[in-house]
């Protein structure tokens, strides 16, 4: 083999090794690793920074958002006609080392007259594409490990007494009501509501709860746990699941730290606004042969999100309700 022919394998090695990459990076879970919802008069404003979440959140979607359907890999796995999987990863490798060859001077195939022929270069494609893939899946199998190892990991309490910032009073932006709306009013009044253990027992139950309930398609228990505006998200996500005969498997929910960002009261509602970093197992699978098309549903993965709940005024802690869903 050349060196020129050398150089060309390892640069199509790199493409396939992103293309592993790019799958291996896609998330599912309840909103799919998404921001959206309400946080009240403070649905504009970042949450404040936590020991769980220590960089900021992503802001929520503006007025009229609607949730865009899944994209990515699991939108091609359902699909074998638009070259998913192994031979979609493997064209693209074949397509990058064809322009990586014009790059360099060899025309579009330039080096596959020196190997031992185009059979060959598709065996030694496949074998690499093979070996990374188990790469990748080793080091998911290597990380995800300390999740579920109860001597590895010690939740660390959601704490109630934590400070929250100045920047949750006032909301500037000044959204009016408990849904995001598209017309601007005067800023709400706000003021620091304390949250007890209770709540925060609640929040921890919550979060496995809308899992399970998203993971079994539940829409009369999750109408019990989120807000309308969550619900009709939510909703469109298992529609969409539904339409492309795919299931959301969710199991072993467990929070590993979290802690509180911001909690206030005004007029019509409660909030609060919590980091938490959970551990879970996330699988996607097809619902007429049970084949897995994302993620191990051996082996949980680790997320770390900003949930806010809210609640009428006077009612206790079994009335939050999930309101909105930020990536940290």
């Amino acid at each position: 083999m050349t060196h020129r022919s050398v150089r060309s394998v390892v640069k199509a090695m790199a493409v396939v090794a992103a293309l592993v990459l790019v799958a291996s990076d896609a998330q599912a879970r309840a909103g799919g690793g998404r921001s959206f919802g309400s946080r009240g008069s403070n649905s504009y404003s970042s949450p404040p920074v936590t020991n769980t979440a220590p960089r900021q959140a992503q802001p929520l979607p503006g007025p009229g958002y609607s949730m865009p359907p899944r994209t990515g890999p699991i939108g091609q796995a359902s699909q074998p006609g638009r070259f998913g999987g192994f031979l979609g990863g493997l064209g693209a490798g074949l397509l990058g080392a064809g322009l990586l060859g014009m790059m360099f001077g060899g025309g579009f195939f330039g080096g596959l007259g020196s190997l031992t022929g185009f059979l060959g270069l598709l065996l030694q494609f496949g074998l690499i594409f093979l070996l990374v893939r188990f790469a990748m899946n080793w080091f998911r199998r290597r990380q995800a490990q300390p999740a579920m190892g109860a001597a590895d990991y010690r939740r660390a309490p959601m704490q109630p007494d934590w400070a929250p910032s100045a920047t949750g009073a006032g909301a500037a932006a000044g959204m009016a009501g408990g849904m995001a709306s598209a017309r601007m009013d005067a800023p709400v009044a706000t003021e620091k509501l304390e949250i007890g253990g209770a709540d925060f027992d609640r929040f921890e139950a919550m979060l496995a709860e809308i899992q399970q309930a998203y993971s079994r398609a539940d829409r009369v228990a999750l109408a019990r746990l989120v807000t309308p505006e969550m619900g009709n998200e939510l909703n469109h996500e298992m529609d969409d699941l539904a339409r492309r005969g795919l299931v959301n498997r969710l199991s072993g929910v467990k929070l590993l730290q979290g802690d509180l960002s911001e909690a206030w009261r005004e007029p019509g509602a409660d909030y609060a606004t919590v980091a938490m970093r959970y551990a879970i197992i996330d699988a996607m699978v097809e619902k007429a042969t049970g084949r897995v098309v994302e993620g191990d549903p051996a082996n949980a993965v680790e997320a770390t999100e900003i949930w806010t709940f809210r609640r009428e005024p006077g009612e206790g802690p079994q009335g939050w309700a999930l309101s909105a869903i930020q990536q940290a």
